[in-house]
Protein backbone atom coordinates (compact mmCIF):
# COMPACT_ATOMS: atom_id res chain seq x y z
CA UNK A 1 0.00 0.00 0.00
CA UNK A 2 1.53 3.67 -1.37
CA UNK A 3 1.83 6.15 1.35
CA UNK A 4 -1.12 8.33 0.43
CA UNK A 5 -3.03 4.89 0.15
CA UNK A 6 -2.56 5.03 4.07
CA UNK A 7 -3.70 8.35 4.85
CA UNK A 8 -6.67 8.73 7.15
CA UNK A 9 -8.78 12.34 6.17
CA UNK A 10 -11.49 14.62 7.53
CA UNK A 11 -14.12 14.45 5.22
CA UNK A 12 -13.11 18.91 4.46
CA UNK A 13 -9.37 16.87 3.47
CA UNK A 14 -11.34 14.45 1.08
CA UNK A 15 -13.81 17.02 -0.90
CA UNK A 16 -10.42 19.13 -1.29
CA UNK A 17 -8.36 15.99 -2.62
CA UNK A 18 -11.67 15.20 -4.42
CA UNK A 19 -12.08 18.38 -6.03
CA UNK A 20 -8.25 18.72 -6.84
CA UNK A 21 -9.17 15.75 -9.34
CA UNK A 22 -11.61 17.57 -10.79
CA UNK A 23 -9.65 20.60 -11.53
CA UNK A 24 -7.16 18.19 -12.96
CA UNK A 25 -9.70 17.29 -15.57
CA UNK A 26 -11.22 14.17 -13.81
CA UNK A 27 -15.08 14.61 -13.44
CA UNK A 28 -17.51 12.87 -10.83
CA UNK A 29 -19.17 10.69 -12.98
CA UNK A 30 -15.78 9.21 -13.53
CA UNK A 31 -14.57 9.38 -10.10
CA UNK A 32 -18.03 7.61 -9.14
CA UNK A 33 -17.31 4.74 -11.65
CA UNK A 34 -13.82 4.41 -10.11
CA UNK A 35 -15.46 3.84 -6.59
CA UNK A 36 -18.08 2.04 -7.17
CA UNK A 37 -16.95 -0.43 -9.43
CA UNK A 38 -13.91 -1.06 -7.34
CA UNK A 39 -16.30 -1.62 -4.40
CA UNK A 40 -18.08 -3.85 -6.45
CA UNK A 41 -15.27 -6.39 -6.60
CA UNK A 42 -15.40 -6.78 -2.86
CA UNK A 43 -19.48 -7.13 -2.99
CA UNK A 44 -18.99 -9.55 -6.16
CA UNK A 45 -16.32 -11.88 -4.00
CA UNK A 46 -18.74 -11.32 -0.52
CA UNK A 47 -21.99 -12.49 -2.45
CA UNK A 48 -20.91 -15.25 -4.71
CA UNK A 49 -23.25 -14.97 -7.08
CA UNK A 50 -26.09 -14.55 -4.34
CA UNK A 51 -28.76 -12.01 -4.73
CA UNK A 52 -27.76 -8.60 -4.10
CA UNK A 53 -29.83 -5.76 -2.39
CA UNK A 54 -28.57 -2.25 -2.57
CA UNK A 55 -30.04 0.54 -0.60
CA UNK A 56 -29.08 3.66 -2.29
CA UNK A 57 -29.70 7.44 -0.65
CA UNK A 58 -29.98 10.81 -2.40
CA UNK A 59 -26.50 11.97 -2.78
CA UNK A 60 -23.13 10.63 -4.82
CA UNK A 61 -22.73 7.96 -1.88
CA UNK A 62 -26.07 6.83 -3.90
CA UNK A 63 -25.25 7.24 -7.08
CA UNK A 64 -22.10 4.73 -6.15
CA UNK A 65 -24.86 2.00 -4.94
CA UNK A 66 -26.13 2.45 -8.57
CA UNK A 67 -22.61 1.78 -9.97
CA UNK A 68 -22.20 -0.98 -7.55
CA UNK A 69 -25.43 -2.49 -8.73
CA UNK A 70 -24.81 -2.49 -12.39
CA UNK A 71 -21.34 -3.90 -12.10
CA UNK A 72 -22.77 -6.58 -10.27
CA UNK A 73 -25.50 -7.19 -12.91
CA UNK A 74 -22.77 -7.05 -16.01
CA UNK A 75 -21.06 -9.54 -14.78
CA UNK A 76 -24.11 -11.85 -14.38
CA UNK A 77 -25.05 -11.48 -10.65
CA UNK A 78 -28.83 -10.37 -8.93
CA UNK A 79 -28.63 -6.98 -7.86
CA UNK A 80 -31.37 -4.97 -7.14
CA UNK A 81 -31.81 -1.12 -5.94
CA UNK A 82 -33.90 -0.06 -3.16
CA UNK A 83 -34.54 4.09 -3.79
CA UNK A 84 -34.61 5.13 -0.11
CA UNK A 85 -35.07 8.65 -1.59
CA UNK A 86 -34.38 9.53 -5.09
CA UNK A 87 -31.27 10.96 -6.51
CA UNK A 88 -30.66 14.47 -6.15
CA UNK A 89 -26.98 15.02 -7.61
CA UNK A 90 -25.72 15.08 -11.49
CA UNK A 91 -23.58 12.60 -11.01
CA UNK A 92 -26.00 9.90 -9.09
CA UNK A 93 -28.78 10.87 -11.34
CA UNK A 94 -26.91 10.05 -14.05
CA UNK A 95 -25.48 6.72 -12.56
CA UNK A 96 -29.36 5.74 -12.19
CA UNK A 97 -30.26 6.39 -15.99
CA UNK A 98 -27.49 3.80 -16.39
CA UNK A 99 -28.45 1.04 -13.90
CA UNK A 100 -30.57 -1.68 -16.07
CA UNK A 101 -31.59 -3.59 -13.01
CA UNK A 102 -34.83 -3.28 -10.54
CA UNK A 103 -35.55 -0.24 -8.27
CA UNK A 104 -38.06 -0.74 -5.76
CA UNK A 105 -39.13 2.14 -3.20
CA UNK A 106 -38.29 2.13 0.53
CA UNK A 107 -41.35 0.10 1.27
CA UNK A 108 -39.87 -2.97 -0.41
CA UNK A 109 -38.77 -5.46 2.11
CA UNK A 110 -36.75 -8.01 -0.02
CA UNK A 111 -34.32 -11.17 1.30
CA UNK A 112 -31.10 -11.91 0.04
CA UNK A 113 -27.74 -12.67 0.53
CA UNK A 114 -25.67 -9.13 0.91
CA UNK A 115 -27.13 -5.88 1.58
CA UNK A 116 -24.83 -2.94 0.41
CA UNK A 117 -25.48 0.05 2.42
CA UNK A 118 -25.11 3.11 0.34
CA UNK A 119 -27.49 5.44 1.74
CA UNK A 120 -24.99 8.25 3.05
CA UNK A 121 -21.30 8.35 3.26
CA UNK A 122 -18.85 10.08 5.27
CA UNK A 123 -20.67 13.72 4.87
CA UNK A 124 -23.64 13.16 7.19
CA UNK A 125 -23.62 15.02 10.01
CA UNK A 126 -27.00 14.50 11.67
CA UNK A 127 -28.96 11.53 12.45
CA UNK A 128 -30.99 9.19 9.96
CA UNK A 129 -34.03 10.06 11.64
CA UNK A 130 -36.72 6.95 12.29
CA UNK A 131 -38.10 6.27 9.20
CA UNK A 132 -34.83 6.06 7.60
CA UNK A 133 -32.93 4.00 10.35
CA UNK A 134 -35.51 1.49 10.22
CA UNK A 135 -35.44 0.97 7.10
CA UNK A 136 -31.62 0.07 7.46
CA UNK A 137 -31.80 -1.98 10.24
CA UNK A 138 -35.08 -4.30 8.84
CA UNK A 139 -32.75 -4.52 5.58
CA UNK A 140 -29.80 -5.72 7.39
CA UNK A 141 -32.13 -8.07 9.31
CA UNK A 142 -33.33 -9.70 6.35
CA UNK A 143 -30.11 -10.27 4.93
CA UNK A 144 -26.99 -12.94 5.74
CA UNK A 145 -24.65 -10.09 5.31
CA UNK A 146 -24.39 -6.51 5.42
CA UNK A 147 -21.54 -4.24 3.81
CA UNK A 148 -21.36 -0.56 4.11
CA UNK A 149 -19.78 1.81 1.41
CA UNK A 150 -17.64 4.01 2.79
CA UNK A 151 -18.84 4.41 6.05
CA UNK A 152 -21.92 2.88 7.30
CA UNK A 153 -25.31 5.33 7.60
CA UNK A 154 -25.62 7.10 10.67
CA UNK A 155 -21.79 7.51 11.71
CA UNK A 156 -19.93 11.00 11.96
CA UNK A 157 -16.74 10.69 9.71
CA UNK A 158 -14.52 12.84 11.65
CA UNK A 159 -15.14 11.62 15.23
CA UNK A 160 -16.38 8.07 14.98
CA UNK A 161 -19.59 8.79 16.97
CA UNK A 162 -22.92 7.21 16.41
CA UNK A 163 -25.88 9.40 15.19
CA UNK A 164 -28.45 7.00 15.59
CA UNK A 165 -29.11 3.88 18.20
CA UNK A 166 -29.21 0.52 17.29
CA UNK A 167 -27.51 0.52 13.85
CA UNK A 168 -26.32 -2.59 12.26
CA UNK A 169 -23.15 -4.56 12.68
CA UNK A 170 -21.95 -4.70 9.02
CA UNK A 171 -19.44 -7.74 8.01
CA UNK A 172 -17.41 -5.37 5.39
CA UNK A 173 -16.96 -2.06 5.00
CA UNK A 174 -15.31 -0.44 2.14
CA UNK A 175 -13.59 3.28 2.62
CA UNK A 176 -13.78 4.78 -0.44
CA UNK A 177 -10.80 7.18 -1.89
CA UNK A 178 -8.99 7.65 1.46
CA UNK A 179 -9.23 5.92 4.97
CA UNK A 180 -11.66 8.24 7.55
CA UNK A 181 -11.35 8.82 10.62
CA UNK A 182 -14.53 6.80 11.98
CA UNK A 183 -12.47 3.65 10.51
CA UNK A 184 -10.46 3.73 13.44
CA UNK A 185 -12.11 5.29 16.37
CA UNK A 186 -14.85 3.83 18.72
CA UNK A 187 -17.58 3.39 18.98
CA UNK A 188 -18.05 3.06 15.18
CA UNK A 189 -14.94 1.11 14.18
CA UNK A 190 -16.76 -1.64 16.26
CA UNK A 191 -19.74 -1.91 13.74
CA UNK A 192 -17.88 -1.83 10.55
CA UNK A 193 -16.45 -5.73 10.21
CA UNK A 194 -13.62 -5.98 8.01
CA UNK A 195 -12.14 -2.85 6.09
CA UNK A 196 -10.42 -2.53 2.98
CA UNK A 197 -10.01 0.29 0.49
CA UNK A 198 -10.65 1.61 -2.86
CA UNK A 199 -8.31 3.84 -3.91
CA UNK A 200 -9.40 6.53 -6.47
CA UNK A 201 -6.22 8.34 -7.50
CA UNK A 202 -6.06 11.16 -4.96
CA UNK A 203 -2.28 12.96 -3.73
CA UNK A 204 -0.74 12.74 -0.55
CA UNK A 205 -3.23 15.36 1.41
CA UNK A 206 -1.34 17.62 3.74
CA UNK A 207 -1.41 17.67 7.51
CA UNK A 208 -3.16 14.22 7.14
CA UNK A 209 -3.47 11.75 9.27
CA UNK A 210 -2.15 7.87 8.55
CA UNK A 211 -3.09 4.39 9.18
CA UNK A 212 -0.57 2.27 11.91
CA UNK A 213 0.76 -0.20 9.08
CA UNK A 214 3.45 -3.17 9.48
CA UNK A 215 6.59 -1.11 10.35
CA UNK A 216 9.85 -2.27 8.34
CA UNK A 217 12.68 -2.76 11.17
CA UNK A 218 16.52 -2.91 10.07
CA UNK A 219 17.83 -6.13 12.19
CA UNK A 220 21.37 -5.31 14.24
CA UNK A 221 24.38 -4.11 12.09
CA UNK A 222 26.98 -6.41 11.67
CA UNK A 223 29.24 -5.09 14.05
CA UNK A 224 26.35 -4.36 16.77
CA UNK A 225 26.78 -5.03 20.48
CA UNK A 226 24.04 -4.83 23.50
CA UNK A 227 25.14 -1.02 24.24
CA UNK A 228 25.11 -0.06 20.20
CA UNK A 229 21.92 -1.83 20.00
CA UNK A 230 20.27 0.72 23.28
CA UNK A 231 20.52 0.34 26.74
CA UNK A 232 17.13 0.82 28.44
CA UNK A 233 16.41 1.78 32.18
CA UNK A 234 13.40 0.39 33.34
CA UNK A 235 12.37 2.05 36.66
CA UNK A 236 10.55 -0.60 39.33
CA UNK A 237 8.55 0.52 42.12
CA UNK A 238 5.45 -1.25 44.46
CA UNK A 239 4.70 -3.73 42.31
CA UNK A 240 7.32 -5.58 40.50
CA UNK A 241 5.61 -7.70 38.48
CA UNK A 242 4.57 -4.93 36.42
CA UNK A 243 7.98 -4.07 35.71
CA UNK A 244 9.47 -7.03 35.06
CA UNK A 245 6.53 -7.62 31.83
CA UNK A 246 7.62 -4.51 30.74
CA UNK A 247 11.01 -5.69 30.68
CA UNK A 248 10.18 -9.07 29.01
CA UNK A 249 8.35 -7.29 26.31
CA UNK A 250 11.15 -4.85 25.94
CA UNK A 251 14.00 -8.00 25.65
CA UNK A 252 11.86 -8.85 22.90
CA UNK A 253 11.35 -5.32 20.71
CA UNK A 254 14.77 -5.25 19.90
CA UNK A 255 17.05 -3.12 22.60
CA UNK A 256 20.25 -5.05 22.91
CA UNK A 257 20.21 -4.17 26.84
CA UNK A 258 17.59 -4.39 29.75
CA UNK A 259 17.95 -2.97 33.09
CA UNK A 260 15.45 -2.85 35.93
CA UNK A 261 16.07 -0.48 38.59
CA UNK A 262 13.85 -1.51 41.69
CA UNK A 263 13.77 -4.38 44.58
CA UNK A 264 11.64 -7.10 44.82
CA UNK A 265 11.93 -8.80 41.54
CA UNK A 266 13.26 -12.56 42.68
CA UNK A 267 10.92 -14.09 39.80
CA UNK A 268 12.52 -12.48 37.30
CA UNK A 269 14.45 -14.02 34.30
CA UNK A 270 17.97 -14.90 34.98
CA UNK A 271 18.92 -13.16 32.04
CA UNK A 272 17.44 -9.51 33.00
CA UNK A 273 19.57 -7.37 34.89
CA UNK A 274 18.19 -6.33 38.08
CA UNK A 275 19.70 -3.21 39.96
CA UNK A 276 18.67 -2.57 43.91
CA UNK A 277 21.08 0.38 44.24
CA UNK A 278 20.52 3.94 44.58
CA UNK A 279 18.20 5.38 41.35
CA UNK A 280 19.79 8.32 41.67
CA UNK A 281 23.27 7.00 40.84
CA UNK A 282 22.81 4.39 38.38
CA UNK A 283 20.51 6.69 36.16
CA UNK A 284 23.41 8.67 35.72
CA UNK A 285 25.20 6.01 33.55
CA UNK A 286 25.95 7.93 29.88
CA UNK A 287 24.96 4.66 28.36
CA UNK A 288 21.28 4.84 28.83
CA UNK A 289 19.52 5.14 25.71
CA UNK A 290 15.93 5.16 26.88
CA UNK A 291 14.03 4.87 30.52
CA UNK A 292 10.85 3.51 31.01
CA UNK A 293 9.31 4.25 34.15
CA UNK A 294 5.50 3.86 35.70
CA UNK A 295 4.65 0.06 35.32
CA UNK A 296 4.58 -0.82 38.92
CA UNK A 297 5.64 2.17 40.13
CA UNK A 298 3.11 3.26 42.92
CA UNK A 299 1.98 6.42 44.27
CA UNK A 300 3.83 6.96 47.52
CA UNK A 301 6.49 9.62 47.96
CA UNK A 302 9.05 7.18 47.24
CA UNK A 303 7.40 6.62 43.92
CA UNK A 304 7.35 10.47 42.79
CA UNK A 305 11.24 10.59 43.81
CA UNK A 306 11.90 7.82 41.46
CA UNK A 307 9.75 9.27 38.95
CA UNK A 308 11.38 13.19 39.14
CA UNK A 309 15.04 10.88 39.22
CA UNK A 310 13.62 9.29 35.89
CA UNK A 311 12.63 12.64 33.89
CA UNK A 312 15.84 13.99 35.23
CA UNK A 313 18.12 11.57 32.68
CA UNK A 314 19.09 13.46 29.44
CA UNK A 315 17.22 10.25 27.01
CA UNK A 316 14.25 9.65 25.87
CA UNK A 317 11.34 8.67 28.66
CA UNK A 318 8.21 6.51 28.79
CA UNK A 319 5.64 7.16 30.67
CA UNK A 320 2.58 4.51 31.68
CA UNK A 321 0.87 3.54 34.50
CA UNK A 322 1.70 5.17 37.82
CA UNK A 323 3.79 8.10 36.26
CA UNK A 324 1.17 9.53 34.36
CA UNK A 325 -1.09 10.12 37.52
CA UNK A 326 1.35 11.49 39.28
CA UNK A 327 3.12 13.43 36.38
CA UNK A 328 2.46 17.34 36.58
CA UNK A 329 3.26 20.16 33.93
CA UNK A 330 6.29 21.33 36.47
CA UNK A 331 8.05 17.95 36.03
CA UNK A 332 8.50 18.68 32.36
CA UNK A 333 9.32 21.93 31.89
CA UNK A 334 13.51 21.10 32.01
CA UNK A 335 13.18 18.30 30.29
CA UNK A 336 14.91 18.76 26.49
CA UNK A 337 14.62 14.84 25.20
CA UNK A 338 11.62 13.44 23.77
CA UNK A 339 8.74 12.16 26.10
CA UNK A 340 6.39 9.47 25.36
CA UNK A 341 3.20 8.92 27.60
CA UNK A 342 1.07 5.64 26.86
CA UNK A 343 -1.96 6.47 29.00
CA UNK A 344 -5.59 4.86 28.76
CA UNK A 345 -8.79 6.70 28.84
CA UNK A 346 -8.57 7.08 32.56
CA UNK A 347 -5.03 7.99 32.24
CA UNK A 348 -5.88 10.30 29.84
CA UNK A 349 -8.20 12.15 31.32
CA UNK A 350 -6.19 12.36 34.38
CA UNK A 351 -3.42 14.07 32.13
CA UNK A 352 -5.94 16.63 30.77
CA UNK A 353 -6.59 17.67 34.19
CA UNK A 354 -3.21 17.61 35.18
CA UNK A 355 -2.24 20.07 32.40
CA UNK A 356 -5.69 22.03 32.47
CA UNK A 357 -7.01 20.51 29.43
CA UNK A 358 -11.19 20.29 29.09
CA UNK A 359 -10.55 17.06 27.28
CA UNK A 360 -12.93 17.44 25.02
CA UNK A 361 -13.67 16.03 21.56
CA UNK A 362 -12.77 13.36 19.67
CA UNK A 363 -10.17 10.99 21.01
CA UNK A 364 -7.92 12.58 18.18
CA UNK A 365 -8.74 15.59 19.14
CA UNK A 366 -7.95 15.12 22.27
CA UNK A 367 -4.74 13.20 21.93
CA UNK A 368 -3.60 15.87 20.15
CA UNK A 369 -4.24 19.05 22.31
CA UNK A 370 -2.78 16.95 24.97
CA UNK A 371 0.40 16.54 22.90
CA UNK A 372 0.81 20.13 21.77
CA UNK A 373 0.40 21.03 25.49
CA UNK A 374 2.33 18.77 27.00
CA UNK A 375 5.19 18.17 24.60
CA UNK A 376 4.92 14.58 25.02
CA UNK A 377 4.23 12.07 22.29
CA UNK A 378 1.02 10.79 23.30
CA UNK A 379 -0.29 7.07 22.63
CA UNK A 380 -4.02 7.57 23.73
CA UNK A 381 -4.97 3.52 24.10
CA UNK A 382 -7.46 1.09 24.13
CA UNK A 383 -10.41 -0.83 22.06
CA UNK A 384 -9.02 2.60 19.56
CA UNK A 385 -5.72 3.64 19.58
CA UNK A 386 -4.12 7.02 18.68
CA UNK A 387 -0.68 7.83 18.11
CA UNK A 388 -0.12 12.06 18.46
CA UNK A 389 3.29 13.97 18.29
CA UNK A 390 3.79 17.42 19.63
CA UNK A 391 4.15 18.77 16.18
CA UNK A 392 0.45 17.50 14.92
CA UNK A 393 1.55 13.85 13.40
CA UNK A 394 -1.79 11.65 13.74
CA UNK A 395 -1.68 8.16 13.53
CA UNK A 396 -4.34 5.89 14.31
CA UNK A 397 -4.45 1.95 14.42
CA UNK A 398 -6.56 -0.52 12.90
CA UNK A 399 -8.25 -2.80 15.49
CA UNK A 400 -6.49 -5.32 17.79
CA UNK A 401 -8.13 -8.47 18.89
CA UNK A 402 -10.36 -7.61 22.01
CA UNK A 403 -8.65 -10.23 23.80
CA UNK A 404 -6.38 -7.29 24.74
CA UNK A 405 -8.60 -6.55 27.52
CA UNK A 406 -6.59 -7.73 30.21
CA UNK A 407 -4.45 -6.95 33.10
CA UNK A 408 -0.87 -6.50 32.50
CA UNK A 409 -0.97 -5.58 28.80
CA UNK A 410 -0.65 -2.26 28.95
CA UNK A 411 2.83 -3.25 30.73
CA UNK A 412 4.02 -5.07 27.69
CA UNK A 413 2.96 -2.27 25.64
CA UNK A 414 5.05 0.44 27.42
CA UNK A 415 8.05 -2.75 27.05
CA UNK A 416 7.69 -2.62 23.47
CA UNK A 417 7.81 1.07 22.99
CA UNK A 418 10.17 1.70 25.41
CA UNK A 419 12.52 -0.37 23.51
CA UNK A 420 11.59 0.46 20.00
CA UNK A 421 13.08 4.31 21.32
CA UNK A 422 16.00 2.59 23.08
CA UNK A 423 16.59 0.97 20.09
CA UNK A 424 16.99 4.52 18.26
CA UNK A 425 13.97 4.84 16.76
CA UNK A 426 12.28 8.48 16.73
CA UNK A 427 9.83 8.68 19.42
CA UNK A 428 6.71 9.37 17.16
CA UNK A 429 7.41 6.11 15.07
CA UNK A 430 8.82 4.35 17.62
CA UNK A 431 4.96 4.55 19.23
CA UNK A 432 3.40 3.75 15.95
CA UNK A 433 6.08 0.13 16.16
CA UNK A 434 5.58 -0.44 19.32
CA UNK A 435 1.28 -0.21 19.08
CA UNK A 436 1.98 -2.65 16.10
CA UNK A 437 4.00 -4.94 17.48
CA UNK A 438 1.94 -5.12 20.35
CA UNK A 439 -1.15 -5.70 18.06
CA UNK A 440 0.81 -8.52 16.34
CA UNK A 441 2.10 -10.39 19.41
CA UNK A 442 -1.78 -10.83 20.39
CA UNK A 443 -3.25 -11.71 17.23
CA UNK A 444 -0.70 -14.51 17.37
CA UNK A 445 -2.20 -16.03 20.33
CA UNK A 446 -5.56 -17.68 21.22
CA UNK A 447 -7.76 -16.16 23.45
CA UNK A 448 -7.96 -15.89 27.09
CA UNK A 449 -4.00 -15.38 26.99
CA UNK A 450 -2.18 -13.63 29.94
CA UNK A 451 0.16 -10.41 29.51
CA UNK A 452 3.19 -12.86 30.05
CA UNK A 453 2.13 -14.91 27.11
CA UNK A 454 1.62 -11.58 25.40
CA UNK A 455 5.35 -10.38 26.32
CA UNK A 456 7.11 -13.48 25.47
CA UNK A 457 5.08 -13.67 22.19
CA UNK A 458 6.88 -10.14 21.52
CA UNK A 459 9.84 -11.48 19.55
CA UNK A 460 7.43 -13.74 17.20
CA UNK A 461 5.74 -10.45 16.09
CA UNK A 462 9.40 -8.14 15.79
CA UNK A 463 10.74 -11.20 13.21
CA UNK A 464 7.57 -9.92 11.14
CA UNK A 465 8.84 -6.54 10.45
CA UNK A 466 12.14 -7.68 8.96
Amino acid sequence: MSRSDAQIVTVAQMQAAEQALMDAGIDVHALMQIAGRGAADFVWRLAAHRPVTVLCGPGNNGGDGYVIAEAIRERGGSARVIAAIEPKTDAALRARSLFGGEVLGPDADPHGEVLVDCLFGSGLARPLGDDLAALLCRLAKHHRHSVAIDLPSGVRSDSGMLLDEGLPRYDLTVALGAWKYAHFLMPASANMGETRLVPIGIEAVSGAARRIERPRIAAPAADAHKYKRGLLAVVGGDMPGAAVLACIAAQGAGAGYVKLFGQGAAGASPDLVVDGGKLSSVLTDDRNTAVLVGPGLGRSGTARERLATALADPVPVVLDADALVLLGERQLSERQAATVATPHEGELATLERNFGLEGSGSKVERARALAADSGMVIVAKGPDTVVAAPDGRIACAGPATSWLSTAGTGDVLAGIVASRVAAGAESFEAACEGVWIHAEAARGLGPAFTAGELANAVPTALAACL
